[in-house]
């Protein structure tokens, strides 16, 4: 599977789970770690492991093997780590506390809700 549609389907699964301020970062050329961030915030803990659930769930359903997800009891910041798309899920106060998209303000948005949308 190409990265690109790896991207759009952790995409569709945070925004499946009412995700608030979806953001796909193209971190290629910026960081070794991944191609691309996908940043996304829950209004409760229980709303933030549903959607790095969903996010797993659909990757496997996509036979995307997830690495690793951690942070998960707590439901504050889980990473999901599916090797060139890594999404950061937040509690909408630990989101504005770290404040990703500014630590990599280099990085180009990717307008992949739009996309989704056609």
């Amino acid at each position: 599977m190409e990265t690109r549609e790896l991207l759009k389907i952790v995409v569709k699964a945070a925004d499946d789970k009412n995700a608030e301020d979806i953001v796909a970062l193209n971190m290629e050329g910026i960081s070794l770690i991944a191609d691309y961030f996908v940043i996304c915030s829950g209004n409760s803990s229980k709303q933030v492991q549903a959607i790095a659930r969903e996010m797993r769930e659909m990757a496997l359903e996509a036979g995307i093997d997830v690495k690793k997800m951690e942070g998960f009891d707590e439901g504050q910041w889980i990473l999901v780590d599916m090797g060139d798309v890594i999404a950061h899920v937040f509690h909408r106060d630990e989101r504005s506390y770290y404040n990703l998209e500014r630590l990599w303000g280099d990085a180009p948005f990717e307008d992949v809700l739009g996309e989704l949308a056609q």
